[in-house]
């Protein structure tokens, strides 16, 4: 799953902070330190995860550590999102775990 993440994420941040173009942005790209995304941006960045994972970012996940890179949002999703459990995956529409 997490080639996934970053594959989707990378494209968001592509499409909605670089204009589309790649040049030069690479997966460790700190969004911080190259002005890639301001304090509104994050906002941004934020509502995207959170409404296509279906999560909750919460204040004390706020933090670069989390947040400031394409890898770094990966594993953050990793970490937030395990395998779901049947009733989860149920109430996402998705299809059932094979047991």
């Amino acid at each position: 799953m997490h080639a996934n993440y970053v594959r989707e994420v990378r494209s968001f941040i592509v499409a909605n902070y670089l204009l589309g173009r790649e040049d030069g942005f690479g997966n460790d790209t700190s969004f911080l330190e190259q002005g890639i995304i301001d304090s509104t941006g994050i906002l941004e960045l934020i509502s995207h995860l959170e409404g296509t994972y279906g999560i909750e970012v919460t204040d004390d996940e706020l933090n670069p550590d989390n947040l400031d890179s394409v890898n770094k949002i990966s594993a953050y999703l990793t970490r937030k999102l395990p395998v779901m459990a049947p009733a989860q995956a149920e109430t996402r529409n998705e299809p059932l775990p094979a047991q």
